[in-house]
């Protein structure tokens, strides 16, 4: 009865997930299969395919580093805060998942855009308004703007951990003698090292695939991965076995990273 039971609460899941994953993936597998490897062959002889895959794996190790670690840092700053203040600082920082690729490239175009707010005030500060709004249109500028909603990710997935942390280990670790930095790095880090490195392959595997906020910042200039997708689509809009092969790549490797941060963090466990 109780096995009986607990089919009947998975069927949902199971049914939402055939429906919303293995069905499209499954009609892209299709697609780019349809002449065996040719298409697959198409996307590597592209020209921009190497330099695509190069500046995305740039942007995503940039990208997922600083957001994992700024987000480690905010998180840690909160666990050590009453309850009320903690959730109310948690709900203004989550703020930003909930908004789309789309508004938040507006939004920073506005503030550090060529004759964004940010950008001005620098500017009367004695900086060039030049140099730095063009800086928001590079690799560079795309990481920054694509930690703003990656932060959060960090900071949402790793609280919980580091709020049911037991602070007594660090208390005793420097009542024996060690710093603060030592009691953070040798006591708390390798407990919580998991879910850490979970948030971080979360955070890449968004990125990797990410092409919102890319596209509206740089349109297809910039050679990362989704944007060559974008342009196999909208330009050509021909060769569509090659663009699901391109994307059925982009897929593997996104479900390859969240399955490495699985795999990362239930090995850590067992080894506690």
């Amino acid at each position: 009865m109780r096995l009986r039971t607990q089919l009947m609460l998975a069927v949902p899941a199971v049914a939402f997930l055939a429906i919303f994953f293995v069905l499209p993936v499954a009609a892209i597998a299709v697609d780019a299969l349809r002449e065996g490897t040719r298409a697959f062959a198409r996307v590597f002889s592209l020209p921009a395919f190497w330099p695509s895959l190069a500046g995305t794996l740039l942007l995503t190790l940039v990208a997922a580093t600083v957001s994992t670690l700024v987000g480690f840092a905010v998180a840690l700053h909160l666990s050590r805060l009453p309850e009320r203040v903690r959730t109310l600082y948690s709900f203004v920082i989550a703020l930003p998942l909930t908004f789309s690729g789309l508004i938040v490239a507006y939004g920073f175009i506005l503030g550090y855009g060529r004759a964004g707010f940010v950008t001005q005030l620098l500017g009367f500060a004695g900086l060039d308004p030049a140099i730095i709004g063009k800086a928001l249109f590079t690799p560079g500028g795309l990481a920054f703007a694509s930690s703003y909603y990656l932060i959060p990710r960090v900071v949402m997935g790793i609280l919980p951990v580091l709020v049911n942390f037991d602070r007594a280990q660090l208390v005793v670790a420097e009542s024996l003698g060690a710093t603060s930095t030592q009691a953070l790095w040798q006591v708390m880090l390798p407990q919580v090292a998991a879910p850490l490195g979970a948030a971080y392959c979360l955070v890449a595997a968004v990125i990797f695939g990410a092409y919102g906020t890319a596209l509206a910042l740089v349109g297809t200039q910039l050679h990362i991965l989704p944007l060559q997708l974008y342009s196999l689509i909208s330009e050509t809009g021909t060769d569509f076995p090659a663009a699901a092969a391109l994307a059925l790549m982009i897929t593997v490797a996104c479900a390859s990273i969240m399955t490495a941060g699985e795999w990362f963090g239930s090995h850590h466990e067992r080894h506690l």
